[in-house]
């Protein structure tokens, strides 16, 4: 807490202020970020909290069978079905099995043929639909934006808002996974080259020239073949190939500082090489890292949306705004699906650009010093 106590902090977070853009940017999309880290509580096709006979479950969080709500099956319960919104509201009335839209029409004010039951009630998630939710009601699909889907639905009559709202999590903790470990190895990598030079920098160089000459594309189609892919193999291949893109920075800020008077004071002062390194060279190359950092956090979300557009990214069951994209290129009548995959991409690539534009400004030593 010290630290973000500090003058130089309270300088940095001043200018990013005043940068109202990237600081409206940010509210903005801590917003939006938010509501996407909430996803099951915003949009699931279970309810958030059910009333069955006087006691409290939580389906979007706990199985629970039909059994438990006086259904006839073992298998998870059906929420959106008429039969178990019939059982939870009646109380696990037997006539809801049999005719469970006229019980359910029946049941007035805790009442059904004149005798009282013990009524329940279900909390729902403001859109009831989860990414993967099929509605079978739905007549044609895609079908346009009404009442019930406010984005309408895709070919497989999926809420296009539900997936958006995940698909958008996974976007955004995919570009913060990869750039946060890549930066981390490629700003390692970048200054030890700079730093010790010689050698280390020589065959260090050549190693990553060799290493970027790698097609990522192929490299994943590769082994897409070969292994089941799924995200946690999808970061990790991607994060093989996006650390080479700050070595070449830092390196350059390294050379450039490695000989000044200060830090060969420090170092014939008996400083340790990380120290000098740490607190004397690398706050010099953190402008620049955080200059290409936009450049890196768009490219991390581009490269997944392209992936799931060409097929050979994610899963077809995990939500993804590419796999979005793809079906409003397979369905041009349907514009709605092209207008939503297109809005949502570039407001979150627009709103991260601005972000980081302020954050490159409040660490400019010239602005903060200033």
């Amino acid at each position: 807490m010290a630290l973000f106590k500090s003058p130089l902090s309270k300088r940095r977070w001043s200018n990013f202020k005043a940068n109202r853009r990237a600081y409206w940017s940010l509210r903005i999309f801590s917003i939006l970020f938010v509501i996407c880290l909430l996803a099951e509580i915003v949009a699931n096709d279970k309810p958030l909290l059910v009333s069955y006979k006087g006691d409290l479950y939580t389906p979007a969080f706990s199985f629970y069978t039909e059994v438990d709500f006086g259904g006839e099956f073992e298998t998870e319960a059906e929420y959106p079905s008429h039969e178990v919104q019939c059982l939870i509201k009646s109380g696990g009335l037997e006539a809801c099995l049999d005719d469970p839209e006229a019980t359910t029409a029946d049941i007035e004010d805790g009442t059904f043929d004149g005798q009282k039951i013990q009524a329940g009630w279900m909390l729902w998630a403001p859109v009831p639909y989860s990414f993967n939710t099929i509605n079978y009601d739905v007549q044609t699909a895609p079908s346009p934006p009404d009442a019930k889907h406010l984005l309408g639905t895709d070919d497989q009559t999926r809420d296009v808002l539900a997936r958006i709202i995940y698909g958008f999590r996974i976007s955004i903790l995919f570009a913060f996974i990869v750039v946060g470990i890549s930066s981390t190895l490629g700003v390692a990598a970048g200054a030890a080259q700079g730093y010790f030079g010689g050698i280390v920098d020589l065959l260090f160089q050549r190693f990553v020239e060799i290493w970027i000459s790698m097609p990522l594309l192929y490299v994943i189609i590769i082994l897409s073949a070969i292994f089941s892919m799924n995200f946690t193999i999808l970061t990790f291949i991607v994060i093989l190939f996006a650390w080479t893109g700050l070595v070449g920075l830092v390196r350059a800020e390294f050379l450039r500082a490695r000989n000044f008077e200060y830090v060969r004071a420090a170092r014939a002062m008996g400083v340790p090489n990380w120290k000098i390194m740490l607190r004397h060279l690398l706050p010099n190359a953190m402008v620049a890292t955080l200059t290409f950092l936009p450049f890196a956090v768009t490219g991390a979300i581009g490269t997944l949306t392209s992936l799931d557009f060409l097929g050979f990214g994610l899963p077809p069951s995990y939500p993804s705004l590419g796999e979005l994209a793809l079906q409003a290129k397979n369905n041009l009548q349907a514009p709605w699906l092209a207008f939503a995959a297109f809005f949502t991409i570039s407001t979150m690539l627009s709103l991260l650009v601005f972000i980081f534009e302020g954050v490159r400004d409040a660490f400019d030593p010239r602005k903060t010093f200033r």
